[in-house]
């Protein structure tokens, strides 16, 4: 009933190739032709009239609408916000600002209730005294921009003359003019990972929130956010996969959305942007990336949690793919009932949610899936998915992951695994680290070198991931993984990924595959050759289940009604333990509430060769492959 074209800009149409060609002063025409009205970014007054009218008729805009206004409530509460620093950011403050803008302005154009609009001048003015946005970390001045052009933008005709004239002149000076005043900052637009696109959407936001102030530096930010972007959508080739995980993908694609949104809403169009390769796909990585028990990938610095994002509603519809939304709106549903609470007001989380009005559909979950069960994500950071469905609850998921700890947010989990069967997470990837908790410390987070403080923290290195560890050796940074054989036949998917580079030192070749068998049993398989005699390999898993002392080849985990048999295959004389993961190694590192590892350690016989194999049997399994299981050699693996 209600789509993206009542409340929003419809497709451009036109010139869209990709990477852009516009110039300069074409963009300088364009913004010579925009009406002096407000709102305009993102939506305008008749489409935000229309919004009141669509949230009537539409259960899920109504939703969505009262909680975005029961939490609008809670605000008026709250305080402003203060410039208080956490260690070397900003960001936090930013963040609740931006969700306080955007909640504000848009319970004001749900409700017309002006009570809205004076909470959200508040803010903004004090966000606009704060001494600058913090440009040593310019994620927080481009988050800030975006907050202050939204509320500015959608609240300008109701806001105080003069605290217009505030807030304007605080988005110019504390962010629009940096990136043309200095290299440095101008830099951050063109950066290869989610900083591009964070901040060319904040920057072109509040170039665009006030252009008819100031025309030319406008166009100057536009045509900078248009073509520096370029650089980070490279992140989406070839397949819509994403390097720093899908925690990032999150954040990172929010903001490529939000700016190619602001373009077409205020220029008409975005240029030739979502022709970016891999773009199309991207819809599709959340809940690639998802395992049936509800928790993601979460491969280098991220969480396993996944929350409603409006810039799955503008993808799918963009590009046609309702099967995109598979799985978000029962995880809309659960935020809207936190939402309604009060209690998240003070966090900086959902900040940009409530834009899912402009974008979002009433249509019911997607029946025609055309996602893959069995994908290759290719690019910079390949990682490789398999699962036995898309509607069973209890599906297996095996999701495995290659690449180089030197990649953007890179940890040495190159041939980590996460596995999910019966709906729960068997095996694990216990996150990142607190980047204030190490940064507090003096010790340096985001050096890669090989001896850097980075590898010293147990969630970041080999020894706190599904992966090996020859001797207790680190991964290689400088070393990648790659994807050598990939199939998703029905009858045998599977995925080989060689990791030789990433042990270089200590074997000549490591290859790990993992397969999924007709049962929907997961099988795990390690080739390592030219080891040497007496080298001890670390085989093990991190998760949640609990077990008895092992006693066998077979370990049985429980995670409440659910289990899981762990079957060592090979080698023979290996003995399973169960080492602690709970237990802080060091006092920099936090506790891994309720986690252990199940592990083996594997001896290098005189040959230097050996091969590791595993079983996962899902409870729900109804018959085995066990004993027809028959292991690959490593030439064939290879």
């Amino acid at each position: 009933m209600a789509t993206i074209a009542a409340v929003a800009a419809a497709k451009p149409q036109g010139d869209e190739r990709y990477p852009p060609k516009i110039n300069g002063k074409q963009i300088a025409e364009l913004i010579a032709r925009v009406p002096k009205t407000h709102p305009r970014l993102l939506a305008n007054a008749g489409q935000f009239a229309q919004l009141r009218k669509t949230v009537r008729q539409s259960p899920a805009h109504q939703a969505l609408a009262d909680a975005v206004i029961a939490e609008a409530k809670a605000f008026l509460k709250l305080k402003p916000s203060t410039r208080k620093m956490q260690g070397r950011r900003l960001l936090g403050v930013s963040r609740r600002v931006l969700k306080r803008t955007t909640t504000l302005a848009m319970a004001y154009h749900l409700t017309e209730d002006e009570t809205f609009v004076r909470r959200c001048e508040k803010e903004m003015l004090a966000a606009a005294a704060f001494k600058d946005w913090n440009p040593s970390h310019y994620l927080d001045v481009a988050e800030m921009t975006l907050a202050m052009a939204i509320g500015y933008d959608w609240l300008h005709d109701q806001l105080a003359p003069e605290n217009r004239v505030t807030i304007r002149t605080a988005i110019l000076d504390k962010g629009v003019r940096l990136p043309t005043k200095s290299k440095r900052y101008a830099g951050r637009m063109r950066a290869s990972n989610n900083w591009g696109q964070v901040c060319s959407a904040g920057m072109v936001a509040g170039a665009l929130a006030t252009c008819e102030d100031e025309p030319e530096l406008a166009g100057k930010i536009v045509h900078m956010g248009i073509h520096g972007v370029t650089r980070s959508m490279k992140a989406f080739r070839p397949n819509g996969c994403y390097p720093e995980g899908p925690g990032y993908w999150n954040y990172g694609t929010s903001f490529n959305v939000v700016l190619l949104a602001l373009l077409e809403s205020v220029l008409g169009s975005s240029f030739g942007l979502a022709e970016a390769p891999g773009f199309a796909e991207t819809g599709a990585f959340p809940a690639l990336a998802c395992g049936p028990s509800g928790a993601f990938f979460n491969y280098a610095d991220g969480g396993a949690g996944r929350g409603p994002q409006a810039a799955m509603w503008w993808l799918a519809q963009r590009f046609e793919r309702p099967d995109y939304m598979l799985g978000e709106r029962a995880i809309l549903t659960r935020q809207i009932a936190k939402m309604k609470t009060g209690k998240r007001a003070g966090s900086g989380s959902g900040r940009l949610l409530p834009l899912a009005l402009l974008w979002m559909d009433d249509a019911a979950e997607p029946t025609d899936i055309r996602m893959p069960l069995h994908w290759s994500g290719g690019g910079r950071v390949p990682i490789t998915l398999h699962r036995s469905s898309w509607t069973d609850v209890n599906a297996s998921f095996v999701g495995l992951k290659a690449g180089s700890p030197s990649a953007p947010h890179g940890q040495m989990d190159t041939g980590s695994f996460v596995l999910d069967a019966d709906g729960k997470r068997w095996a694990m990837d216990l996150g990142a680290e607190s980047y204030h908790g190490i940064e507090a410390r003096g010790m340096n987070l985001w050096s890669s070198k090989q001896d850097s403080d980075r590898w010293t923290i147990f969630r970041q290195s080999n020894a706190g991931h599904n992966t090996l560890v020859i001797d207790g050796q680190l991964q290689v940074v400088k070393g990648s993984a790659t994807v050598v054989r990939f199939s998703d036949d029905p009858a045998s998917p599977h995925s080989v990924i060689d990791m030789s580079s990433v042990y270089q030192g200590s074997a000549e070749l490591v290859i790990r595959a993992v397969s999924m068998l007709p049962s929907a049993e997961i099988l795990i398989q390690d080739q390592l050759t030219c080891l040497k005699p007496g080298a001890k390999v670390r085989w093990g898993f991190i998760t949640k289940g609990t077990c008895p002392a092992p006693t066998g080849a077979a370990v049985l985990l429980t995670q409440k009604k659910a289990t899981m048999t762990v079957t060592k295959l090979a080698p023979d004389d290996a003995v399973w333990i169960v080492i602690d993961t709970e237990t802080p190694r060091n006092e920099w590192d936090s506790k891994n509430k309720g986690t252990r590892m199940l592990a083996f350690e594997a001896v290098a016989p005189a040959s230097g060769e050996l091969h590791l194999a595993v079983l996962f049997t899902p409870g729900s399994c109804g018959k085995s492959a066990i004993k027809t299981t028959v292991l690959d050699a490593i030439g064939d693996l290879r």
